[in-house]
């Protein structure tokens, strides 16, 4: 079978499909949600709009009201699931082309939720419309899982194996080639920070501190807000350290308070490193100001716990393994408003073979700190001698000449929601990952070697 000349046949209908459906904002919006759209409207669009269309191509269909959903082919006992996601992160600021116009640019396609994940998601159901379409024989059904809320809570895989047999093995592809064999545990944490008594006297008073929406992402905006006498020297010390840090900053009067804002530069929580983040930027600019009391308690505390450390080196929970690396720490969000305190979100990282035991009662020691919520997704890993890697191994080694090599990562993929699971492309190596960046994009040819890939893969797991 030449799956590559297949995929070429039908290359102008799955560059189309891609492109229509990066058009839809499938950003998760709370105020729009309701029965049957649990995650708001562009969601539940998206989904109905590739559940249609696998009903449209004569695939056997389920939507989980509104949380999930699965295309289904082949016959058999035994099930292959493929988990895709369709959610995507919000876009931010800064884009060349508008982030839902899915513009072609230079072979190119610019979206958001071109790499992560929709662009694969419709390069893995065009990848199972092939062996629909070529009647292949299988022994097993192929299941494409469609979830909704991946980048945020997972309510939607949770829903849908409440309901929906769990499949003997399969993938992700919402990651990397050539196979990611172990992914990171992941622990989202929110923090308390407690303020002493607010002064009024001070010359400038931080009145309000905004930095970041999601705790999986870098966040490129903070903003706060202060009350009193601002400087020249503020100003130029302003300036002067948000350029040392590679950010940008920006400050507007407004009535009598100013408004001081810094643009970094967003990236995935599970590099921190890649991004640069406006929040602790801004904290740490703050924090060698003279302000009230409560105020200058935040940053400070911000400054000491996390400021250029994403590695948790300065809270006490560094650690590392062979398989996985080191541990990532991402500060997501920070919130403060004057006579109510602080809260921040971190994002953890934390290597295959270390427990979340030991940094949950870290968290709970710090002074000043109080550990108010703490969500684990433990690490997960499939051996290097499964059956299914040994397949992928083999169709990805068959289709790209190259050693189908075995990596871990720090982000978490639906493929840890299978007993048996593990990501699977799309994103090659050598490319530059831009998932959750602005002008995130996906190569064209990179898409449909993924089809060829996938088809290939599905046929192998299921003939």
């Amino acid at each position: 079978m030449n799956w590559k000349n297949e995929v070429f046949n039908r290359k102008t209908e799955i560059i189309r499909d891609i492109q229509d459906f990066l058009k839809i904002n499938s950003v998760l919006d709370e105020e729009t949600a309701g029965s049957g759209k649990p995650f708001g409207e562009g969601i539940n669009k998206c989904l109905t709009t590739l559940l249609d269309k696998g009903a449209g191509h004569g695939f056997c269909v389920k939507n989980l009201d509104g949380y999930a959903g699965h295309i289904e082919w082949g016959e058999g006992e035994e099930l292959i699931g493929v988990l895709c996601h369709i959610d995507v992160v919000p876009p931010g600021d800064g884009w060349t082309s508008a982030p839902f116009a899915a513009e072609i640019r230079d072979g190119r396609i610019y979206a958001r939720g071109a790499l992560d994940d929709k662009g694969p998601t419709m390069a893995a159901f065009h990848a199972l419309n092939i062996l629909k379409e070529l009647n292949l024989p299988l022994s097993k059904r192929i299941r494409l899982i469609i979830g909704t809320d991946e980048e945020s809570d997972w309510r939607c895989v949770e829903h849908y194996f409440k309901h929906e047999e769990m499949p003997s093995a399969g993938f992700a592809p919402d990651a990397d080639f050539p196979i990611i064999y172990a992914e990171k545990g992941l622990i989202d944490a929110t923090l308390q920070i407690e303020c002493p008594a607010h002064e009024k006297k001070a010359n400038l008073v931080l009145e309000e501190f905004q930095s970041g929406k999601r705790l999986n992402m870098v966040p490129d905006e903070a903003e706060a807000t202060l009350s009193g006498t601002v400087t020249d020297d503020f100003k130029q010390a302003f300036t002067t350290f948000v350029k040392e840090k590679h950010g940008e900053g920006q400050m507007t009067k407004k009535d009598n308070t100013v408004i001081v804002k810094v643009l970094g530069k967003s990236a995935h929580a599970m590099e921190p490193n890649n991004g640069v983040n406006a929040g602790l930027i801004l904290a740490a600019f703050l924090h060698t100001q003279t302000l009230d009391t409560a105020g200058h308690h935040f940053v400070k505390t911000v400054f000491e716990a996390f400021y250029d450390d994403t590695r948790g080196k300065k809270i006490g929970i560094a650690c590392d393994d062979e398989m996985s690396g080191e541990l990532t720490l991402n500060v997501g969000r920070m919130n403060y408003q004057a006579e109510q305190g602080g809260e921040i979100g971190i994002n953890i990282r934390y290597p295959v073979t270390k427990k979340s035991g030991p940094i949950q009662e870290s968290l709970h020691t710090l002074t000043g700190i109080e550990l108010s919520s703490f969500q684990d997704s433990q690490p997960h890993y499939v051996s290097k001698d499964h059956q299914l890697i040994k397949t992928l191994q083999k169709v990805y080694q068959e289709q790209t000449g190259e050693k189908a090599d075995l990596i871990s990562i720090g982000g978490a993929t639906y493929a840890r929601s299978l007993k048996a699971g593990v990501a699977f492309g799309p994103l090659f190596p050598g490319r530059p990952d831009v998932a959750h960046q602005k002008d995130e994009y996906m190569e064209i040819d990179d898409l449909l070697r993924s089809v060829s890939l996938y088809a290939q893969a599905m046929y192998e797991l299921a003939k």
